[in-house]
């Protein structure tokens, strides 16, 4: 996949100077695809339309559901949500999901030129793709220095051997998984501009000018993803296979209920609780909690690691609606908290400021996707 990680972080808030007019980001997730598209008026961005659709029904299971569709399935579903969203663009810009790529990070010596930078992140690549390497594409980026203060210079040599090494931030995704959004894209008589790793459209969404390590929680149906932020580009990068539908699924056993009721239940109440099924807080709280330790876990491990205080913890996906999810996580990290507002990047009309916020982290990874085809 070339230029995969091309500019991905350039231009916040620079949409004026772009190519295209208007751009169409589509997240087809594990449990409902989202869609936004966006247009440059002048010079800003604006929003023109948004929509989802689960896909659950297509799968003939509940809305809220993990789901396995092929691509014939995918294509009706992204049919309709572009139909139902008023959507007008046919080029439109496609996230991967996460768990068909590889994010790691290689240290390597600094004097090298690009030619052998490449034959040796190639070869170091090999170690960590669990697949042969002609299954997928291999996109690096070199990550930025961290100035080193004098003390840290002058510390000892494994300061000094550090300073003489690059992180070379690596990516490798499934061809499969690019080849399958293809065919969907084909299919619907549309045409695609770019595949991006789903992680790289979320942070471009959330993100303003962080200068000091952010974690982003990304709260998903399958599961949870987190990635540590630091300069505008991840530094570090870990899945929780723990997610909304698994929350969904525990209140449907632990209630005897069916899954929809178990789904609705968790969407109205929350982490706030219903008087009248005192459990159901205590259930959702049981997965809440292991999420938050595994996080705080990566947290505490990174800094432990680089000597560098994560300042900030962002929400995202949509996950981070659950009602209480906020006050909960105060009490579990050592940093101020909040949750993501994609749609603070993008002009709307006023009335819809409200929604918006309220939906906002759903469609990071559209917007995301939207906002670099505008740029």
């Amino acid at each position: 996949m070339s230029n995969l990680l091309k500019n991905i972080f350039s231009g916040f808030g620079k949409i004026g100077g772009g190519r295209e007019d208007s751009a169409v980001g589509v997240d087809i997730g594990s449990s409902a695809i989202k869609v936004v598209e966006i247009k440059k008026k002048g010079g800003k961005a604006v929003l023109e339309t948004y929509g989802a659709i689960s896909l659950g029904p297509y799968a003939d299971q509940d809305s809220g559901r993990v789901t396995n569709l092929p691509v014939e399935k995918i294509v009706l579903a992204l049919q309709e949500v572009l139909k139902q969203s008023g959507v007008t663009g046919t080029n439109l810009a496609l996230s991967i999901p996460i768990q068909s790529s590889l994010i790691f990070t290689l240290t390597l010596p600094a004097e090298m030129n690009d030619a052998e930078l490449s034959t040796i992140v190639s070869t170091e690549a090999r170690k960590y793709i669990p697949v042969p390497i002609t299954e997928v594409s291999v996109d690096y980026f070199i990550l930025p220095k961290k100035e080193s203060s004098f003390e840290e210079m002058n510390s000892g040599d494994s300061s000094l051997e550090q300073i003489n090494k690059i992180n070379v931030l690596v990516v490798a995704t499934q061809n499969d998984a690019v080849a399958k959004y293809k065919s969907v894209i084909s299919q619907c008589d549309l045409n695609a501009s770019f595949f991006e790793v789903e992680i790289f459209s979320s942070i471009r969404a959330n993100f303003e000018h962080e200068l000091s390590p952010v974690l982003l929680i990304d709260f998903g149906a399958s599961r949870t993803k987190l990635s540590i932020v630091e300069f505008g580009m991840v530094k570090n990068y870990h899945t929780i296979d723990r997610g909304g539908a698994d929350i969904s699924n525990s209140i449907s056993k632990s209630l005897s209920i069916p899954f929809a009721q178990a789904e609705k239940m968790k969407k109205e109440f929350g982490l706030f609780g219903d008087s009248t099924e005192k459990s159901l807080a205590d259930i959702i709280r049981v997965h809440i909690d292991y999420i938050f330790s595994e996080a705080n876990n990566v947290l505490l491990g990174y800094e432990k690691k680089y000597n560098r205080t994560i300042s900030k913890v962002i929400f995202t996906g949509g996950g981070s609606l659950l009602k209480g999810l906020s006050e909960v996580a105060v009490n579990n990290f050592r940093a101020e908290v909040e949750i993501g507002h994609p749609f603070s990047k993008v002009e709307a009309p006023a009335f819809l400021e409200k929604v918006l916020s309220a939906m906002g982290p759903e469609f990071a990874v559209a917007l995301g996707l939207a906002l670099r085809k505008l740029q």
